[in-house]
């Protein structure tokens, strides 16, 4: 996970961050996001939460060439 310095501005009364144009891009960020606040900090993100049909999902998954090779042990192990 890539970090990086943003500096807190002044936005009229109020204090604000710019967010890099590479970033709204790279997450089809419009002009409204929702922040959540966690116990680890905040979370930013679109409301439509771009999330990928079954088909995209599948392709994304056979395109990370993951290696399988493992399961073969962890199936063969006799646990049910």
């Amino acid at each position: 996970m890539a970090t990086r310095d943003v500096k807190v501005i002044a936005i009229g009364n109020s204090r604000g961050i710019r967010l890099p144009k590479v970033l709204l891009q790279k997450y089809g960020w419009g002009d409204t996001l929702v922040l959540e606040e966690t116990e680890e900090g905040v979370f930013l993100y679109s409301k439509e939460r771009n999330k990928l049909s079954w088909k995209e999902t599948y392709r994304a998954m056979a395109a990370d060439s993951e290696d399988w090779s493992d399961l073969d042990a962890t199936v063969a192990d006799g646990l049910d």
